[in-house]
Parts: structure tokens; C-alpha cells; sequence
């Protein structure tokens, strides 16, 4: 027996929820993909906040309807797909697809929606080489510090240079 209206009103309302905090979605083949796979997917993408959903097509365009944020997302809904809704860390929920991927040999990525903006399988791939968050900011304190450190030593340089100028002045002159 199939879905009732409210059903579906509750799946296309739930989606609507999920996409109004995503920042960005993919849409995943997932054709073959058995559910203890998805269940591996799902459990991956909690470290970075993101959700996995498999729904109708057509319910997921009853969810993009009106919002401009996610219309361009209809062009990438053909055939069996799984929506990743990404809230968090981007960068890792893409890592975290790719070693699914990797580790299963299945599911292809479709394509995704950043910022409004279409994303090719090269585009979610250069984003899923990109360093992590964390990475990215050892990588800066490593700079600041690096910078404080130059500045604190030619800081103390200035009067220890004056000291043994004045040093050789003074030996000079006896």
C-alpha cells in the first residue's frame, strides 16, 4: 500500500526543515547500495553534520518548490537517488562520502548545490581535497606565532644592539 497524503505532507515538510538549515546537498545513485551500506553512510556523515535522506523525486521537488536557494537542485533529480544535507562541516561530509565510496566501490555522486550555485563531480571532489577546518587553523596559529616570534626577537634585538655599539664606542675611545 502506498504513502497517504499526510505521509507524504510530513516527508515534504521534513525535507523542507532539513534544507532550510543545510548549507549544501548532494545528490547520490544510490542503486545497489543495501541498507546496512546506507546505515554505514549515515553513521560517517555524523561527525560533520550531515544527514543522509532517501526520498521520491518528486517529494524532494515539492520541498524545493518556491525557495530559490535549492531550485537549481531539480535539474539533478532523475532516477534512484540519496540526498546528503550538509549543516556543518562541509569539507568532512564530502571526505566522508568519498571513503564510502571508496570503501564500498559503489554509489556514484550526481552532482550538488553550494550557496545556490550547481557543483560538478570535479567541483565536490576539489572540496573534499580541501584541508579541515581544524587543519586550516593550525595552519594559521602556526603563522601568527611564527610572526610574534620574528617580532619579539627584533624587538630585543634594538637595545641589544644599542648595548654593544655603545660597548664598542667605549672600548674605542680608551
Amino acid at each position: 500500500m502506498g504513502r497517504t497524503l499526510e505521509s507524504k505532507q510530513q516527508i515534504v515538510d521534513e525535507l523542507k526543515g532539513l534544507l532550510g538549515e543545510a548549507e549544501m546537498a548532494l545528490v547520490l545513485d544510490f542503486k545497489g547500495l543495501s541498507i546496512k551500506e546506507m546505515s554505514d553512510l549515515r553513521i560517517r556523515l555524523q561527525a560533520s553534520k550531515g544527514v543522509c535522506k532517501v526520498t521520491k523525486n518528486t517529494l524532494m521537488r515539492r520541498a524545493i518548490d518556491g525557495n530559490t536557494a535549492w531550485a537549481n537542485l531539480d535539474s539533478l533529480l532523475t532516477g534512484s537517488n540519496a540526498f546528503v544535507l550538509v549543516k556543518g562541516d562541509v569539507g568532512g561530509a564530502v571526505k566522508a562520502v568519498q571513503s564510502f565510496q571508496k570503501d564500498t566501490k559503489k554509489s556514484e555522486v550526481k552532482g550538488g548545490l553550494f550557496e545556490g550555485k550547481l557543483l560538478s563531480e570535479k567541483d565536490i571532489k576539489a572540496i573534499g581535497d580541501l584541508p579541515s577546518k581544524e587543519v586550516l587553523m593550525a595552519q594559521i596559529a602556526g603563522a601568527i606565532n611564527a610572526v610574534a616570534t620574528k617580532l619579539a626577537v627584533g624587538i630585543n634585538e634594538v637595545p641589544s644592539g644599542l648595548a654593544r655599539a655603545l660597548k664598542q664606542h667605549a672600548e674605542g675611545e680608551s
